[in-house]
């Protein structure tokens, strides 16, 4: 294609890089083969040069995909699966906080040059993929493991054949592909983290919980689900009694009536797994495999046959301690809560390919990920209403297990009319198909879900030292809050499939490229939540309430007359809802280089967007109370349509201002971000990982945003770069979270539409060899990006009383620094990354009336990787992570409202790789 023939000089300056960077080493090590071996010298020193530069010198894998970064029409960064595996990361969330002017925030949502996670957007191998995030459409990187990556493509300004919810930047995951020959791994390891004492918080799972599923111990009970429909969804004792006296059965009294009610509301709280009493476990150090196999078969001159398979499998205990604190009155006012987690990964890959003569490609990709983690944490807390000098409190019980899973099916091809297919079809019917023209097409289909199955809450009262808030002892509460039984199911599909056409035209001094193209993509949710309460009102012996859970929610307490125990349906009919939307998109644009100096990019995407979202009540059986309203006016203001046309536009100068290779880009654009589905509802919901409440708005509208780029960069034949880049994003109607007014013991946000926003920021990245400083050296080198920026958002008459109208974007940082120092030994056998990260103060939550903003302090990341290489086929690899031992901070009016300590992870493996 002529997109690789624009710049003819990059593949060779490259190579006299790669050359030059291992000339110490490599050649060195050739040399030595050349004399102790029998056979011929090329025949020897081709392969163990290549060898060398896979292990020895890992410093050339940062080099290896800067050809594809200079051929992309706009700014894009990129991350190859070699450094993803000399720094040690493993996840895909963890690995993008070393591209440049991106941060990691809750260690899933990447934020790209300041803007929060709703503003970027994540692609795997080009398509749109579904989200197990129970909130938010956006996917939570962390599901993605980096034994599936081949690289990551982080595309920073727009071009017309992305979807206009690019917003401010889009992750392209590119899965592994099918190799030249036959290979096959296989890798174990284990670790320890730094928090772990070796006892865990735990309790009774199910059988299949090391697989990270559930075998049915946690499911809502079938008891209960039959009970739901005949009792319309009113389990309390009084809807109870309705439906008895509704279905004919004859009582001599009213009290008749009402003791057969409460003793099937009784029997039916025996349904419930009860079987929930926190204790004291061992815990098992991580442990951790991978494998993989794949090949490529050759029939004939033309026809070509390969696949790759592989699986992981990890699992893994952690132990964390969160610290919270009203910045009111940080010393009585607090949270502290100990909580273990059991987490299991497992994923599994299947690759098939066929090609014909280098004309026609067909592959698929299956990629199937669980993420299980299955937490039990105690949390003793005070409040306004009892403090730590009281010297009574409150604690909670949670069991949360949560298991998501994703499982794609995609296929692709691609196809041009050459020579060989040219030959195939008789009567030259092809003969007017020119050759360069390509038609790519692909399909996908992805299904992700998330099942929180028997998430378990039980409150207690405790009695506490009232100097050190240290419990004394406890017991389960009574009244309307003892014991919350909650089951939530999200399942969310994705179809994304199109086609676009390519043509080069070459000229005397220019190429041109024209394209264009289609693409539709079909979304689908169903978020079910269904909360059940078993409270305790009274009890004739109060000690009871002192005994482990399960035995203060025995049988024999529940069904006995002389305590009043009540089980019900809790919460309102504003926690489930289905969503879906539909977008088609049609674009064009060309690519034209003169003289192979100068190259403009243009394009346009017009898309047509429509959304729907509406509350459900899975328990609703009567036309007062339908599942589905049938309001016309709350119908209308559950959809939302918008067509639009988005622009693109690059112009990029090629020539070799002070380096070998020289490019100048500059690029503008216009994009968009619409709200989670779940956002247009005025539902009322708990996030689940900042456990604060939020409020939907029917009425937030999409965001706009006008991106400008300018990008210098410089590639030295010494192997050493530069780039420095700018940008500027004017953002209208920026979607933005606010507090709202609540209770002194909750947190509440709301989205909606600030007035204005906007961010300017410059990133400077390079990478040095320090073999200048000395011949010892050059076996070391400096890799590292340093992003500046500011932001500024605009509150607007929409924000409830903001405590600062102009104030800084959420999650945004005044910077972000990343810096690797890597060694290479001379003789190939070693090579160790130390590894830094620090973000900037960052506003997490915006205060309302007066009250102060809070800040998340900077985390400074420092990470250590060494590997050992004793044969060509084995590697054996020791990783630390955050040695430093930093913890998360949130500061609020100079107090520190919110701590935890990941705490410092170690992990050894070895791989076997032929």
């Amino acid at each position: 294609m002529v997109k690789n023939e624009k710049f003819q000089r990059a593949p060779l300056v490259l190579a006299i890089t790669a050359a030059s960077s291992i000339a110490t080493g490599a050649f060195a090590q050739s040399a030595e083969q050349i004399e102790n071996t029998t056979g011929a010298a090329p025949q020897v020193a081709a392969p163990q040069i290549e060898e060398v530069m896979v292990q020895g010198r890992l410093r050339d894998s940062a080099e290896m995909l800067v050809s594809e970064r200079l051929e992309e029409e706009v700014v894009t960064d990129i991350l190859g699966s070699e450094m993803i595996g000399r720094v040690g990361d493993s996840t895909v969330a963890a690995a993008l906080r070393r591209v440049s002017g991106l941060s990691l925030v809750n260690d899933k949502f990447v934020y790209v040059r300041g803007l929060g996670e709703r503003y970027s957007s994540t692609t795997l191998n080009g398509a749109t993929v579904p989200s197990p995030d129970l909130t938010r459409n956006v996917i939570p990187l962390d599901l993605f493991p980096t034994s599936v990556v081949e690289s990551l493509a982080v595309q920073k300004s727009y071009s017309a054949d992305q979807a206009a919810t690019f917003g401010g930047g889009n992750v392209d995951i590119r899965t592994k592909g099918i190799p030249e020959n036959l290979t096959y791994s296989i890798e174990v390891g284990t670790g320890m983290n730094s928090e772990n004492d070796g006892d865990v918080l735990s309790y009774r799972g199910g059988d299949d919980d090391a697989f990270g599923t559930d075998d049915g111990t946690r499911a809502l009970p079938s008891g209960i689900t039959a009970a739901l429909q005949r009792f319309k969804g009113d389990l309390s004792v009084a809807g109870i009694r309705s439906t008895l006296i509704a279905e004919g059965n004859q009582f001599a009294s009213e009290q008749e009536a009402l003791a057969a009610a409460q003793a099937l509301n009784r029997e039916l709280a025996l349904n419930l797994n009860r079987d929930v009493s926190v204790e004291e476990d061992s815990s098992d150090p991580d442990s951790d495999i991978k494998a993989s196999v794949g090949n490529r078969f050759y029939f004939g001159d033309n026809w070509e046959l390969g696949f790759l398979a592989g699986g992981s499998y990890k699992s893994k205990w952690r132990e964390t301690e969160r610290v919270q604190r009203d910045y009111g009155s940080p010393e009585e006012r607090t949270d502290t809560r100990n909580e273990s987690t059991y987490a299991v990964d497992i994923s599994g890959n299947l690759n098939l390919g066929l090609r014909f003569a280098d004309e026609h490609e067909l592959e698929t990709t299956s990629l199937f990920l669980r993420n299980t983690d299955d937490e039990t944490s105690i949390s003793d807390y005070f409040n306004e209403n009892r403090q730590i000098s009281d010297g009574q409190g409150f604690r909670e019980y949670t069991l949360k297990y949560e298991e998501r899973e994703m499982v794609v099916n995609q296929i692709k091809g691609s196809h041009s009319v050459g020579s060989e297919t040219k030959a195939m079809i008789p009567g030259g019917l092809l003969g007017w198909v020119p050759e360069e023209l390509t038609v790519d097409w692909f399909y996908s289909d992805a299904t992700a879900t998330t099942d929180i199955p028997n998430e378990v809450s039980v409150n207690a009262e405790t009695v506490t030292d009232p100097a050190t808030g240290e419990t004394i002892s406890s017991s389960v509460s009574t009244g309307s809050r003892s014991a919350d039984f909650r089951f939530t199911e999200l399942e969310d599909e994705v179809r994304n499939y199109g086609w676009a056409a390519t043509l080069p035209l070459e000229f005397s001094n220019s190429t041109l490229e024209l394209s264009g193209g289609f693409a539709r993509t079909e979304k689908g949710r169903t978020y079910k939540q269904t909360q059940l309460r078993l409270d305790i009102f009274s009890v004739a012996d109060g000690s009871i309430l002192s005994n482990p859970l399960d035995q203060v929610f025995s049988d024999e307490n529940i069904t006995s007359t002389e305590n009043n125990f009540v089980f019900d349906r809790a919460g309102g009919n504003k926690q489930s809802y289905i969503a879906a939307t539909l977008s088609d998109a049609v674009f064009g644009k060309f690519d034209w280089t003169y003289n192979e100096t100068w190259r403009l990019s243009a394009g346009a995407r017009w898309e047509d967007y429509n959304q729907v979202a509406l509350e459900w009540n899975p328990y609703g059986y009567t036309p007062e109370d339908p599942q589905i309203t049938s309001d016309p006016e709350a119908l209308a203001e559950a959809t939302y349509a918008q067509d639009d046309i988005y622009p693109s536009l690059s112009l990029t100068y090629m020539g070799s201002l002070w380096a070998e290779t020289f490019q100048l880009r500059f690029g503008a654009s216009k994009t968009a971000v619409r709200p989670d589905l779940r956002e247009i509802t005025d539902a009322f919901y708990i996030d689940p990982i900042t456990d604060e409440q939020v409020m939907g708005n029917p009425n937030v509208r999409p965001s706009e945003i006008n991106n400008y780029d300018l990008r210098a960069e410089w590639f030295f034949d010494s192997g050493d770069s530069l780039t420095v880049s700018a940008f500027y994003k004017d953002i209208i109607d920026p979607i933005e979270f606010f507090e709202a007014a609540s209770s002194d013991t909750n947190v509440a946000r709301e989205i909606i539409n600030a007035e204005a926003g906007e961010i300017t920021g410059i990133e400077i990245e390079g990478m040095k060899n320090l073999g200048f400083m000395g011949g010892t050296m050059d076996s070391f080198f400096v890799q590292g990006n340093v992003t500046l920026q500011e932001s500024e958002l605009v509150a607007g008459n929409e924000a409830d009383a903001p405590t600062n109208p102009v104030r800084e974007m959420t999650g945004a940082s005044e910077y972000v620094v990343n810096m690797l120092l890597g060694f290479d030994s001379p003789d190939g056998n070693h090579s160790a990354t130390l590894g830094y990260n620090v973000f900037g103060e960052r506003l997490y939550l915006a205060g309302r009336n007066l009250a102060p903003d809070a800040f998340e302090q900077p985390f400074h990341s420092l990470d250590l990787t060494y590997s050992w290489y004793p044969t060509e086929e084995i590697t054996v690899k020791a990783k630390m992570q955050n040695l430093l031992d930093e913890a998360v901070e949130i500061e609020r009016d100079g107090v520190i409202v919110f701590e935890e300590k990941p705490g410092s992870s170690f992990a050894l493996s070895a791989q076997y790789q032929f």
